[in-house]
């Protein structure tokens, strides 16, 4: 007999809605998109069959495991929990509470239990070195909200949905589902646009999934997006373009953006970008007359060196020809748990700096760039034990190898993981949490950057197995068991359910918010098929968590880089640099079947041709007496790999593209599936030096390579 479950993926930031049918031995026998969800209507990414895959995976561990002699051993919950409480206490007698350094992961927004509750214990030590996955990726982006806006989760969605013009900038959401963008089939809701006579323009240096369904598609050179940007706003405000009239009583500072914008003339940064003066003003032309338009700006924008000044200037494009806070622009969701409510917690920035560059610090964070000197650099405050949430940043972060080096060198290291990975391998203790499929979820973080207000409550669809433990009961028990050694009391937190049922009912559709709706948990299980709460709808100047109410459109951080900017990228340094050195640009890619190195150990995902390629352009490939399916040696400043290469035209001259996440070739890793096809990692060639200098996010993008031909 077969039991039909309804679910959200939790796979990636699209969250579609699955229909799951298991069997009377437990045993998932189908997964399908289901119909019913208002909000994916039945769309599915090959990733969401892969649920099936990870909770039968053989690979997977089931229990606590430790390394005995360089070997991993079996261990019960209770030694495993007492043994990680002991040494980290004692390292944090020894050398003082920075000693502790923890990294989490990105799948762990995708477990709300890890979110309400992954800290608990760690909080205990109050240690400065924490990192996590966000300065690799999105760090930019929410700096930039919370300096403009006063908080780092009020982040501007586009209205896909009633949009006439979408203008996406080094973004792939036919790849990504989606990102900073919660949009489950982006591919028909473009069809949609374009069917009511709309349209998508891309700016990317390949040509891209999302390039290759779109109107118009702009190559433009890494790194350059900054300057093209400028030029944009250049654009808009001499030509008179401007038009934000609806937020100019809650605009300040933006006397000086004229005068701020002024090098950055069209014809200045032409040369610079690749894309020529009256193409450039035609674009901007077009955004700016269309009263229904969004830019975004994505992975290209914020993973390299002006990351920060990129999203700046998207935020005031938007804003200055008024397509912010406006049906078809860029709008703010309102979600049911509410986490950037006015007067809720913003995260801070530069309250202190990392202890061997001075980075600043975000959110209660240091950028990963620094991670591995924190590590080996002796001194005060040096990292001795290291904690990692689902994560594997040997393989996501920049100069990965220098990292995997410095794991080695750890006094302790424990992880909360379902692999030995790259990372992991580096443990003393492992701690499984139980099966994504075995516990309950909701999504705090996506349904705050969906396109559409939604909520829905995913209850397990397997008992959790005797003796395994959830995330959220691991990171308890280790917070009662630190404490207790601490000599402190430790009040046990509430239940994510518990916090999840006060969160919705104190939320913007809750009873006690006097909303009609009166959510609450049990009334949100009534919808198992997602719950709709309708259209993102005009918020400010209510929602904006300053207290004047108004938009910084000039963060004194971001305009102290402008000089830098211009420095770098005006006067062609970058163009003389590549024709004198003969290199090349490397950027970053990603398929709709990979979400990061976590995804390669399921064979209904990796199966086909190798992806793990090298795209390369005919003119560069023809002047290094290249073909498909050479082998090439790629060097960059940190080091080098052996990869295959692909010549194709979806490529820019200048640039080359390597997939992120591959790199499960080293020892010790137990990824069956994954090491079939290895690949090599695009971040043993990255650079932990090279970074964005406002926000310290590491630039895994434009950077500089040379391509020799093995022969």
């Amino acid at each position: 007999m077969e039991t039909t479950h309804y679910r959200a993926c939790h796979i990636c930031e699209a969250i579609c809605g699955l229909e799951i049918k298991t069997n009377a031995q437990g045993d998932v026998v189908a997964i399908k998109g289901d119909k019913n969800d208002p909000f994916s209507q039945g769309y599915i990414c090959p990733k969401g069959t892969a649920l099936q895959d990870i909770h039968q995976d053989p690979d997977r561990l089931r229990g606590p495991v430790k390394k005995v002699n360089g070997a991993w051993q079996s261990i019960s919950w209770q030694q495993a929990l007492d043994e990680v409480a002991d040494k980290l206490v004692a390292i944090a007698e020894q050398h003082g509470n920075n000693a502790i350094g923890s990294y989490t992961g990105n799948p762990a927004v995708h477990s709300y239990g890890l979110l309400t509750h992954g800290q608990n214990f760690l909080s205990l030590f109050r240690s400065k070195n924490r990192f996590s996955a966000t300065s690799v990726d999105q760090l930019p982006q929410q700096l930039t909200s919370l300096l403009m806006f006063g908080h780092q989760l009020l982040v501007p969605i586009p209205d896909i949905d009633r949009t006439q013009l979408m203008i996406i900038i080094g973004g792939n959401p036919m790849a990504s589902n989606g990102s900073m963008m919660t949009v489950p089939n982006f591919r028909g809701r473009i069809k949609a646009l374009q069917k009511r006579g709309g349209q998508l323009v891309v700016i990317d240096p390949r040509k891209s999934e999302t390039a290759q369904i779109a109107d118009q598609h702009l190559f433009v050179r890494p790194g350059s997006d900054a300057a093209m940007l400028l030029a944009m706003i250049n654009i808009v405000l001499n030509e008179g373009w401007q038009n934000s009239q609806p937020l100019d009583a809650h605009l300040k500072n933006t006397a000086e953006l004229a005068k701020l914008v002024a090098p950055f003339t069209p014809q200045a940064v032409a040369a610079i970008t690749g894309i020529d003066e009256p193409t450039l003003r035609e674009v901007t032309q077009k955004f700016a007359q269309e009263p229904k338009a969004v830019i975004y700006g994505r992975m290209g924008v914020s993973v390299q060196e002006f990351g920060t000044v990129c999203q700046w200037a998207i935020y005031l494009l938007n804003i200055l020809t008024g397509k912010l806070d406006q049906p078809g622009g860029a709008m703010f969701t309102l979600p049911a748990w509410d986490n950037a409510a006015p007067g809720t917690r913003a995260g801070g920035f530069a309250r202190w700096h990392s202890r061997v560059r001075q980075l600043p610090e975000f959110n209660g964070e240091l950028p990963c760039c620094t991670m591995a000197e924190e590590i080996t650099t002796p001194g005060d405050d040096q990292i001795k034990a290291m904690v990692t949430l689902a994560g594997n940043p040997v393989l996501s972060n920049a100069h990965g190898k220098a990292l995997d080096a410095a794991l080695e060198s750890l006094e302790f290291m424990v992880s909360m993981d379902y692999y030995i990975n790259e990372t992991t391998r580096h443990a003393d203790i492992i701690l499984p949490p139980s099966s994504p499929l075995e516990r309950n979820h909701y999504d705090i973080a996506f349904n705050s950057f969906a396109v559409r207000n939604v909520a829905r409550f995913n209850p397990a669809i397997f008992e959790k197995p005797e003796g395994a433990l959830h995330d959220w009961q691991i990171s308890e028990a280790l917070a009662e068991k630190i404490a207790q050694r601490l000599g402190r009391e430790y009040q046990a937190k509430p239940t994510p359910e518990q916090m999840l049922d006060y969160s919705l009912q104190h939320g913007p559709y809750g009873a006690k918010n006097n909303h009609p709706q009166a959510l609450s948990l049990a009334s949100l299980q009534e919808h198992p098929n997602n719950l709709d709460l309708g259209a993102l709808q005009p918020c400010l100047p209510e929602r904006l968590s300053y207290e004047d109410k108004k938009i910084d459109c000039a963060p004194q951080p971001v305009i102290a880089d402008l000089a830098r900017v211009e420095q770098h990228l005006l006067g062609d340094k970058h163009l003389q640099s590549q024709q004198n050195n003969k290199q090349l640009k490397l950027i970053s890619r990603r398929h709709v079947r990979s979400n990061n190195s976590w995804m390669h150990n399921y064979q209904r995902l990796v199966k086909g041709k190798d992806r793990s390629d090298l795209l390369m352009h005919p003119e560069d490939a023809t002047a290094r007496n290249l073909n498909s399916g050479d082998s090439v040696i790629l060097k960059s400043r940190t080091g080098s790999i052996q990869v295959p290469v692909t010549v194709s035209e979806d490529i820019m001259p200048g640039v080359v593209s390597l997939p992120h996440g591959y790199g499960h070739q080293r020892d010790g890793v137990s990824l069956t599936v994954a090491q079939t096809v290895a690949g090599q990692s695009i971040n043993d060639i990255t650079d932990n030096q090279l970074i964005d200098a406002v926000s310290g996010n590491t630039a895994l993008n434009s950077v500089w390579v040379s391509v020799e031909k093995i022969a």
